[in-house]
């Protein structure tokens, strides 16, 4: 997946709530009826006009709309009219709940929302020392252990990330244990636009593994986000 190219970052990006963490308390999606921490969610926002767009930052004013990562639901449910339902029933009474609308490429927009939310996360985290990037430079500190998530671009190739994640899983003591990177829907020309770097297709986040707040903790919220809800596109229509 492609994305142009990033808008100015916000320093409000680091205030969304991670899961389990205090401001993290748990919405229920209004498709499923399942309830889950909002880090975890997407949320939804009614525009005065009554246009319902993504804000994956929860930090749009008025009613929100929360919805679990996944395309495919999303999809049936505003074919089969649930969406449209659900969200009269969230937004009812609200000052434009009787002129609810959304775009037909809702699901287009939501996926590029959070693929938006990671690119500028990363541009952050970049700023802050906590990305590693080259693959040499890599290399040396999966083995060390010093990384705690290891990501690759969709367009990189295998031999690439096998050697990465065969150093990762060397520094991370879990040799035969087949641990692999992740593989981000976002490729290489994304990723070098956000971090303003020139053929970014490895990279790695330093800090502890599992530490909350902490930045593999940030950037593995946006990444699990994404990825639920990229890898639940119907057949053949992944960007």
């Amino acid at each position: 997946m492609r994305t142009p190219p990033n808008e100015r970052v916000s320093s409000d990006i680091a205030d969304l709530p991670a899961p389990g963490d205090a401001f993290g308390s748990e919405r229920r999606c209004v498709l499923s009826g399942e309830s889950r921490p909002r880090g975890e969610l997407i949320r939804l926002a009614l525009a005065p006009d009554g246009e319902v767009h993504p804000d994956p930052l929860s930090k749009a004013p008025g009613r929100g709309a929360w919805i679990r990562p996944d395309r495919a639901a999303l999809e049936v449910a505003i074919a089969d009219g649930s969406l449209r339902r659900a969200l009269m029933r969230a937004f009812k009474g609200g000052p434009a709940d009787a002129r609810l609308s959304y775009s037909e490429d809702l699901p287009h927009r939501i996926e590029a929302a959070l693929a938006r939310t990671l690119l500028d996360r990363l541009g952050l985290e970049l700023r802050g020392g906590n990305i590693v990037l080259g693959s040499a430079r890599l290399e040396e500190h999966a083995r060390s252990g010093r990384i705690a998530l290891l990501l690759h671009a969709s367009d990189s190739s295998e031999d690439g990330r096998k050697r990465l994640d065969q150093a990762w899983r060397v520094g991370l003591d879990e040799e035969g244990s087949g641990r692999r990177g992740d593989v981000l829907p976002l490729d290489r020309e994304a990723l070098s636009v956000a971090l303003g770097r020139e053929n970014v297709v490895h990279l790695g986040v330093s800090g502890r593994q599992g530490s909350p707040g902490g930045a593999p903790h940030r950037v593995g919220r946006d990444v699990t986000r994404l990825r639920a809800f990229s890898d639940s596109d119907p057949p053949g229509e992944r960007s």
